[in-house]
């Protein structure tokens, strides 16, 4: 399932955490990365430990939390604190796959099921930098308005093309779903939105318990909490 799920960050949100990450020292992207990604990987980041990172990071997280099209979509356990990247001057990241687990900070690992970047620039403030997702139907390309963000599996071969003109900003995280097979997963999400827009058409039904509680029983056999 490829998602986009639109207004994370409100514009007062969007407006200070840009200004900050603009004026931010920015380090060699090849630190955070595995061997095989860093032979393709040219851009930079937030240093992670930073407190600027630290705090943009949590806001991001809580309004993730309030989101219901996230928090239906991913079926988060957990959620690996943000980081922050930035490509300009035809920097890009070639073609790779996220690693399946992640060191967590403080000590603990997370099993990567999705892989998620919420864009922080304006697509007109830069050319290029497009994210292409490869499924099985081609690539898609992903360009989004800032505070929107892109939700897809993490085992999906992905890139990133060259910013040839202004910077590209963005946070970038994974999440372990307390449903790791995707297609499960989007069955999921699927019915739960039908629930959502017939309640929404015809209020309370018996049906509609019905369908809840079959979401719920499905839920119950596959999440692994």
């Amino acid at each position: 399932m490829l998602l986009e799920i639109h207004e994370v960050l409100d514009p007062q949100q969007l407006a200070a955490m840009r200004s900050e990450l603009l004026a931010a020292t920015w380090v060699d992207g090849k630190t955070t990365t595995g061997h095989q990604s860093a032979l393709v990987k040219n851009n930079r980041q937030l240093e992670q430990n930073s407190e600027l990172a630290q705090r943009c990071g949590q806001i991001i997280v809580q309004s993730l939390q309030r989101s219901g099209l996230f928090m239906s979509a991913a079926l988060p356990q957990r959620v690996f604190p943000p980081m922050f990247n930035r490509y300009e001057g035809g920097e890009h990241f070639g073609n790779h796959v996220d690693n399946a687990i992640r060191g967590l900070p403080g000590g603990g690992q997370m099993r990567t099921d999705l892989s998620a970047t919420l864009f922080l620039t304006e697509p007109e403030d830069y050319d290029g930098g497009e994210l292409l997702v490869d499924d099985t139907f081609g690539a898609h390309k992903v360009k989004l308005k800032a505070g929107s963000m892109i939700l897809y599996p993490a085992t999906s071969l992905h890139r990133v093309t060259p910013v040839t003109r202004g910077a590209r900003i963005s946070a970038f995280f994974w999440v372990q779903s307390m449903v790791r097979d995707d297609a499960q997963r989007t069955l999921l999400f699927d019915l739960d939105m039908s629930i959502q827009r017939l309640r929404q058409q015809f209020g309370h039904h018996d049906a509609l318990v019905s369908q809840t509680g079959v979401y719920h029983n499905l839920l119950r056999r596959w999440a692994q909490p």
